[in-house]
């Protein structure tokens, strides 16, 4: 299972800084608008010390980590709903993406311009939260005012299209008044409908304070919600490290984890997805899958083919595995369970998997 955040923010909060300490990937990074025109793709490991824990028991020829895509899109200004600055572009890269990461300036730094003609320490985190989302629903609002009218004739023809058509309707009212279509108060079919008008605002979203290292033991609150406070520079310095030296780097600012291990965890919970573990002599490997997924579907995110030839799957619980020794140790024990088709998987399980191809 892919996942893929969008990396947005206006020009100059750092955001491609940001994605180059994170990806370790060379986008280009400049004191003026519109630095990146093409998206930058990074494709990254999630750390998880739960790999590397079951590979010291296991000694695998390989570790496989599980991995997030963050694409680095165009800064976006005022009026990009409209085509100003590359708005059609940057709206488009976003509707591609799973989530949305908006990057806000926290940082002070008098030399870098906080918008097109405009240089100074001046930060004001809220009003550019204000207007990427004024520039979200507005995009929202022209892809329903030509959605409506197409859902109006297919609703005359076939009533299973009257359900869309009302949340259509509704989530217009609402993004009228200014609010994102994600904050509207919906059953579980009137979201599924939603998802299927592919709209900008009901992309999660978490919010990533770009500050200075002083202020990297603070807690943001960006828009009603707990945002995530990253240095680029500190993120940069980190990436250039061996792991030993970057855990002391962090232990000297009082941190437990990089931005990066903070901003994909977040990732996942905001995505409700969860990680499983194969643990073998070939390769320790974490699979990425969705809370609540059952041991098929999990089957599945390995190979298509398991989940359609599944019959069983031996599980273990990380803690087990940790604790007795590894596989045989918690067999031994009694703690290796043969799970069937109903099975919830849960996270950290580690799991083999029986199947008919």
């Amino acid at each position: 299972m892919s996942l893929s955040i969008g990396i947005v923010g206006l020009p100059n909060v750092g955001k491609s800084t940001l994605f180059t300490a994170l990806t370790r990937k060379g986008g280009l990074a400049a004191n003026y608008p519109f630095a990146t025109i093409d998206p930058n793709v990074g494709v990254v490991d999630v750390p998880d010390e739960r790999l590397n824990k079951l590979a010291e028991m296991v000694h695998p020829a390989k570790i496989v980590p599980a991995t997030v895509e963050f694409v680095d899109i165009a800064g976006l200004v005022k009026g990009a709903n409209e085509g100003e600055g590359l708005g059609n572009q940057f709206l488009a890269n976003i509707r591609n993406c799973d989530a949305i990461c908006e990057v806000v300036r926290y940082f002070k730094d008098p030399n870098v311009m906080r918008e097109t003609g405009r240089t100074g320490a001046f930060v004001d985190p809220a009003a550019d939260v204000d207007t990427i989302q004024t520039e979200l629903v507005l995009a929202d609002l022209g892809s329903l005012e030509r959605s409506i009218p197409k859902l109006e004739k297919e609703a005359k023809r076939d009533k299973e299209m009257a359900p869309r058509l009302e949340v259509a309707k509704r989530l217009q009212a609402w993004l009228n008044e200014g609010h994102r279509a994600a904050e509207m108060d919906m059953t579980d079919d009137e979201r599924a409908a939603a998802h299927d008008l592919f709209l900008l605002t009901m992309k999660p979203i978490l919010y990533v304070a770009n500050c200075d290292e002083d202020q990297l033991g603070e807690k943001p609150q960006i828009n009603g919600q707990d945002a995530i406070p990253i240095c680029a520079e500190v993120e940069a310095e980190l990436a250039d490290l061996d792991p030993d030296e970057a855990a002391e780097y962090l232990a000297s600012m009082g941190l437990e984890r990089s931005g990066l291990e903070t901003l994909a965890r977040a990732a996942y919970h905001l995505l409700g997805l969860q990680s499983f573990f194969t643990a073998g002599p070939k390769e320790v490997r974490a699979w990425t899958v969705r809370i609540g997924a059952k041991a098929p579907e999990a089957a599945g995110v390995i190979h298509s083919d398991f989940e359609k030839g599944f019959i069983k799957a031996e599980t273990i619980s990380y803690e087990d595995y940790v604790k007795l020794g590894g596989e045989a140790g918690a067999r031994d024990a009694g703690r290796l369970r043969m799970e069937g088709k109903d099975y919830v998987v849960q996270d950290g399980d580690v799991m083999v998997f029986r199947f008919n191809v």
